[in-house]
């Protein structure tokens, strides 16, 4: 009898860490995919570079997906219930899920952006959608890489499937078993995955434009002041991508810190 409840205290103990065992093997994956990715053989180097990004950001999510997934849910001696109903914007981080939400649109609208005024390049005229023609001193010439669907079509299936995913995921804990704590670290780990998904792509778009409008000094006014509209975008960029990794590696130490300021405000 000693013996089984060993066995089974043991199994809960793995399983109760199978979560981040779990994400920090999707993070793992993600980087080693992105190396392979980034060095596969390619006429174009801008493409290598948008699936290493966009492999990274998906290998984050499933492994955060898979973690939920292999959560352990607490069977209670006795259940208690609350009146109140579970919403999932209450699961998320307060500060941290309206600016993903509002990069997200950015990112969105600048890939929309960049599908409509993408043209086919003078000298590759396959590569449809992977420049911007401009005439520069009287000579039509084209300004890549530039985020048109050549690019951006990876990009925009792996929000398409990424962001279902973790919707459901975050609905599922929000409705699901275990105690408040429990629930704001998966939850806030797989906002942070989002985050890694949204804040790496917005990076490389950022960058993407920046050296389009930089090459061969052909953007003029409307370039340079593209340029320092998508300049404080990059900063962002950087931060939420910064937040997103160790919020995915240890959401507990993002939340405390987060719980203690909420405490600090209630004295």
């Amino acid at each position: 009898m000693v013996d089984m409840l060993d066995a089974v205290s043991l199994q809960s103990r793995i399983l109760d860490h199978a979560d981040h065992y779990a994400r920090w093997s999707g993070l793992a994956i993600g980087i080693v995919a992105a190396q392979r990715l980034i060095t596969m053989d390619s006429g174009d180097i801008t493409m290598p570079l948008v699936f290493a990004i966009t492999g990274f950001g998906l290998c984050a999510v499933g492994g955060v997906f898979l973690g939920e997934a292999l959560a352990l849910q607490p069977q209670e001696a006795v259940r208690t219930a609350s009146l109140a109903p579970r919403l999932v914007r209450d699961q998320v981080p307060p500060r941290m899920a309206p600016l993903l939400l509002l990069q997200t649109v950015l990112l969105v609208t600048l890939l929309a952006i960049g599908a409509v005024t993408a043209s086919s390049d003078v000298d590759r005229p396959d590569r449809a959608g992977g420049v911007l023609n401009v005439t520069c001193e009287g000579i039509r010439t084209s300004l890549g890489p530039w985020p048109g669907l050549y690019y951006s079509g990876p990009m925009f299936a792996a929000l398409a499937v990424a962001t279902p995913v973790c919707v459901w995921a975050l609905r599922r804990i929000a409705h699901g078993t275990g105690d408040e704590q429990q629930r704001r670290d998966r939850a806030w780990a797989i906002t942070g995955a989002w985050g890694l998904l949204v804040s790496s792509q917005v990076l490389l778009v950022v960058l993407m434009i920046f050296v389009a409008l930089t090459d061969k000094a052909c953007a003029g006014p409307l370039g340079v002041a593209t340029i320092a509209a998508i300049c404080p975008l990059g900063l962002l960029g950087m931060f939420t991508f910064g937040w997103s990794l160790v919020t995915v590696v240890a959401p507990r130490a993002v939340d405390d810190e987060a719980a203690g300021e909420e405490t600090f405000d209630d004295e």
